[in-house]
């Protein structure tokens, strides 16, 4: 979720035959069943790959779900519940004590593309979101990072922090 920015929905639904390694980029079925491409980092698909080729391949799948990515316990895919439980867990497991949910993820996908200094429509895109009024939320909190940058490092600000420390 968090290395291409999926929402739960796509997850759930992402399927082996949509999962381009080669070409490092998966095809993702989102809101109003719109079909975009997103790139895949070289850990996510590593990760997705030893996954696919391994763990899952000792599961019991249930032929309806064989093309799914992720599969349940009970062989089926996951649902929105599990995943947000397993995310929950782990935040836990990881000692992480803010409430942690699948969107939180999602959104720590584009305020890091942001702050990292990607464009804001590829950013958009990548999300799959239609307005681009909506990619614009995660500019404010760009905004506070890039307030820090220039408090760090701009010469005339960073001489000002310095001399009164």
């Amino acid at each position: 979720m968090y290395g291409c920015g999926l929402r739960v929905s796509e997850v759930i639904s992402l399927n082996i035959s949509d999962v381009y390694a080669k070409d490092e980029f998966i095809k993702v079925f989102g809101k109003g069943s719109k079909e975009r491409l997103v790139p895949i980092g070289n850990k996510t698909l590593h990760e997705l790959m030893l996954y696919i080729g391994g763990e899952r391949l000792h599961q019991d799948i249930k032929p309806k779900f064989s093309d799914k990515v992720f599969i349940s316990a009970r062989g089926t895919s996951l649902t929105r519940q599990s995943v947000f439980l397993l995310v929950k867990r782990l935040a836990e497991q990881a000692g992480i004590k803010k409430t942690i949910s699948p969107h939180t993820l999602r959104h720590s996908f584009a305020t890091h593309l942001i702050e990292g200094g990607a464009d804001l429509r590829a950013v958009q895109q990548m999300l799959g979101h239609s307005s681009i009024t909506t990619t614009e939320i995660y500019t404010h909190i760009s905004d506070e990072y890039l307030r820090q940058v220039i408090m760090e490092y701009h010469p005339r600000w960073h001489s000002q922090k310095t001399s009164t420390n």
